[in-house]
This record gives C-alpha cells, structure tokens and sequence, in this order.
C-alpha cells in the first residue's frame, strides 16, 4: 500500500488516521480487513466522505446493494483505506471518524446513524 497516495482524516478525538487512496474499484485480497472511506473532492478539492466503514476490504459496502447504490448516487469517486487488524479498533476509529465528518450521515452521504 506504500506507493499510494495519502490523505489523512481527523477524528472528533483530534486524533489522525492515515488511509491510502484508491480509485473506487481496488482489487484488494480478500480477509484483508480495515477501515475505508468512500470520498469525493467537493468545489475547492478538498475530500469529503461519501460513506465511513469498516471489515473486509474486500468487499466493503459492496455486499449491501442499497448502500452501494447512494454511494454511487452521491459521486463517491475514490476510496480511502488503510489495514486495521484489531475489530475493537476499527469500530473506535469509525465512530471517531463518523462523529466528526457528519456530512457522511444520510441525507448528505451514505451512512446511517444507529438507533441507540
């Protein structure tokens, strides 16, 4: 993944996450698991997240065909993604992430809050 492109994301934590760039169809080995982010750049190139997620990269938001249905309807045109072993991790870094790039939540992008 080193020869990648970079951009790193801010969590509401203020910690920063390094993901890779992608075009949006990366063939990746499946059971490789991390987080990713669905994103595009807005009017002054600055990457805005369609949709935050994490588990096999492999598959991603492909499996749910109504997930990949508004990530396309939004203009997702690349995906961020780096490797993350740990489960406990990924779904920390995920909410981090989600609780500050609320634009990523529906109507603007793609992710759904959970009823609590």
């Amino acid at each position: 993944m080193s020869s990648h492109l970079t951009y790193n994301w801010q969590g509401a934590s203020g910690k920063i996450y390094r993901y890779y760039i992608y075009a949006r169809h990366p063939s990746v080995t499946e059971g490789q698991v991390g987080n990713y982010i669905y994103a595009k750049r807005d009017s002054e190139g600055i990457w805005v997240p369609v949709y935050i997620g994490q588990g096999d990269l492999s598959i991603r938001a492909h499996e749910d065909h109504q997930q990949i249905g508004c990530i396309n309807s939004k203009g997702a045109t690349h995906i961020h993604a780096h490797l993350n072993a740990n489960e406990a991790d990924r779904l920390a870094e995920e909410h981090d992430l989600l609780t500050h790039h609320a634009q990523a939540y529906s109507p603007n992008g793609c992710n759904v809050k959970k009823r609590g």
